[in-house]
């Protein structure tokens, strides 16, 4: 197919390349166009506005920061909306269900396109590896095209239904992703109190039922901070503050995840939102912030689509 891909961050980037590894023609936009270099170099074609970026496209795939870049991409003065002829818009930005829908009622009014909204579990590995999971809502007129595009870093692909349900699904998936890397770090924490080496965790609970992928990815790395991120505490903190401000809005009790809003809070007051997400154990291990301190440092603002 013939597609155009804005936001080219942490996520991004390797999903570019995945599609363009699968055979589709690509174009690309992205606020910091140097970072197109590579896929440049590879085939795609570097555009100057994502409007430019939309023209002449099958579809168009978006994966930004937060609900105000997806908002200036699409319908900014050189946005994607003023594209014309474009089929669907899939979007893998975490933002609320409701804004998820409006942008899409917007959408369809503006151009007649079809919005998924699209977000994705399974980190850059899941990325590089083709095992992404996607839960989408929108739309089934251009279900098949966009299936087939996504197909090039998922794994996993499930309609979830109307506009607004795939992000929602998300959501749902914060939160049990959200509790689970408090619940490690708490248990990285209580190991190291006891005398215990974090990796040897990793052996002894291997196959029972604390095992688990984020178990296995995040006690190495909140044992010893890295210089490459998976993910940013500041993007978690900015998915758990969306699922409280839904759950309030649906009536949904979140008293496990209150208090891990808490705990995201306390490390954001730390100066940790750049660091990665490993960077939580702080809380219960502060020996270990002086080495997550210079990794937010280092690493800077999220750079989701810059």
């Amino acid at each position: 197919m013939k597609l155009a891909f804005c936001g080219l961050g942490l996520m991004g980037l390797p999903m570019a390349h995945r599609l363009l590894d699968a055979g589709h023609t690509l174009k690309v936009w992205n606020r910091t166009a140097a970072k197109a270099a590579e896929l440049v170099a590879r085939g795609a074609e570097c555009c100057d506005t994502p409007a430019a970026a939309a023209h002449g496209v099958d579809g168009v795939l978006l994966c930004l920061y937060d609900a105000a870049s997806v908002e200036a991409v699409v319908f900014g003065t050189e946005g994607i909306a003023t594209a014309r002829g474009l089929h669907w818009l899939g979007d893998h930005t975490s933002i609320t269900p409701q804004v998820s829908r409006e942008l899409a009622q917007r959408l369809q009014e503006a151009s007649g396109a079809v919005w998924y909204d699209a977000p994705v579990s399974g980190g850059v590995g899941g990325v590089r590896a083709g095992t992404l999971a996607v839960m989408a809502g929108g739309d089934l007129r251009h279900w098949a095209d966009f299936e087939a595009a996504v197909r090039a870093y998922a794994g996993n692909i499930t309609h979830m239904g109307a506009s607004g349900t795939g992000q929602a699904a998300k959501l749902c998936n914060q939160v049990i992703v959200a509790s689970t890397v408090a619940a490690i770090a708490e248990a990285v924490g209580l190991a190291r109190r006891n005398g215990i080496d974090p990796a040897q965790l990793v052996q002894a609970l291997r196959g029972g039922w604390a095992d688990s992928k984020p178990f296995q990815v995040f006690v190495p790395r909140m044992a010893q901070a890295q210089a490459q991120s998976i993910g940013a505490l500041s993007t978690m903190h900015k998915d758990v503050d969306t699922i409280m401000a839904v759950a309030q809005r649906s009536g949904a009790r979140m008293p496990m995840t209150t208090q891990v809003q808490a705990l995201m809070q306390e490390a954001t007051a730390m100066g940790l939102g750049p660091a990665e997400l490993s960077a939580l154990v702080s809380i219960v291990l502060p020996e270990l912030s002086a080495a997550f301190l210079q990794q937010a440092k280092d690493l800077g603002a999220p750079t989701q689509g810059a």
